[in-house]
């Protein structure tokens, strides 16, 4: 199991630690799906107790990153390619709403910082970094609409896709379409045409979920 382990003796939530440790490792990748999850083995490695551990992985749970199975307890949720078509078909519904409450709202600091995201993303070669890039983008727009249970819906979703479509990145030539997406996305919202943002974000994420589901029928046989 890979984790950025830390001593949390002195931490204000030790449970909080756990949680974003685990979740970080979970949608990078860095535990697998159907990995077990062992509350001893994880409080050994953060110097803790169990009880913020069980609190950390009630939380993943009830997020959907792992489940609790009989005789071997908390384990890496995966998804069915059904599960992730119905994902997309959601945050192409919400994140094309969400930027286009946006659009009105953007001043030039954030136009400023989603053009560095964007040009970071399309400079970046390590491919361990294209899904925080990708989420860095768009939510510096995303914020502008001022509507933080939607961010948090997103977010919920994007945890639950994210180590699929790094490999689909990875493995394909998604990541040129996405950088030439983004880059259309960023001048829509630049030109304060919100509808045309908007038609475009639902376009790309639409796009991204035909392209990984194409990718795991292919992988899954």
């Amino acid at each position: 199991m890979k984790l950025d382990a830390v001593d949390v003796r002195q931490a204000a939530s030790a449970a909080d630690i756990v949680y974003e440790a685990l979740r970080k490792a979970i949608i990078e990748g860095d535990i697998a799906e159907g990995e077990n999850l062992r509350q001893d083995h994880i409080a050994q490695m953060f110097n803790t107790s169990r009880i913020p551990v069980r609190e950390a992985l009630s939380r993943l749970e009830q997020h959907g990153l792992i489940t609790t199975e009989r005789y071997k307890g908390a384990v890496v949720a995966g998804l069915s390619i059904e599960e992730i078509e119905e994902i997309f078909e959601f945050r192409a519904l919400i994140e094309a709403e969400v930027i286009r409450l946006a659009v009105p709202n953007l001043d030039r600091r954030t136009l400023e910082l989603a053009r560095q995201h964007c040009e970071e993303f399309e400079q970046e070669d390590n491919s361990d970094r294209w899904g925080e890039i990708n989420r860095n983008f768009h939510y510096s727009l995303y914020e502008a609409a001022r509507r933080p249970y939607y961010l948090q819906i997103v977010r919920a979703s994007l945890d639950r896709i994210d180590r699929y479509l790094r490999a689909q990145l990875t493995l394909t030539s998604g990541v040129a379409r996405a950088r030439r997406e983004h880059k259309a996305i960023l001048d829509a919202c630049m030109a304060r045409d919100a509808e045309r943002a908007s038609a475009l974000t639902r376009d790309h994420i639409l796009d991204a979920g035909r392209s990984l589901t194409i990718f795991l029928r292919e992988q899954r046989g």
